[in-house]
């Protein structure tokens, strides 16, 4: 399990010096799950060692949400004065990655092939 763990936060470690010492955009745990995947897609074998630790922590991601209700609770004076902006900022942004994805599916479905409706 330590071994498992270790590799996971070297992956997030490396993406996370990447994204400083390149200047990139793209978050360093973001960038560290890239080089994981890529890397359990090359050795197989490394997928098998992690995946007893990857169900065990996906099996308690429910606790992964403690700290965004923590920070809820912490800036609640800030949801209150501008709680309707962020409600509306959060039905808009979710209507339209409901409605990317859908078009995502569409075209993806029209590229193989699929059923034309």
């Amino acid at each position: 399990m330590i071994p498992a763990l270790s590799i996971i936060l070297i992956f997030q470690l490396v993406g996370e010096i990447a994204t400083r010492s390149l200047d990139l955009l793209l978050p360093g745990p973001v960038l560290g799950l890239l080089l994981l995947v890529l890397s359990c897609s090359l050795r197989p074998a490394l997928a098998e060692l992690l995946r007893p630790v990857v169900n065990g922590i996906l099996g308690h991601l429910s606790l992964f949400f403690v700290p965004a209700g923590v920070g809820v609770i912490a800036h609640l004076g800030q949801f209150r004065s501008d709680g309707l902006a962020v409600a509306v900022a959060l039905a808009v942004s979710t209507a339209l990655a409901i409605a990317a994805g859908a078009l995502v599916f569409c075209a993806v479905v029209k590229w193989m092939g699929g059923p034309r409706e």
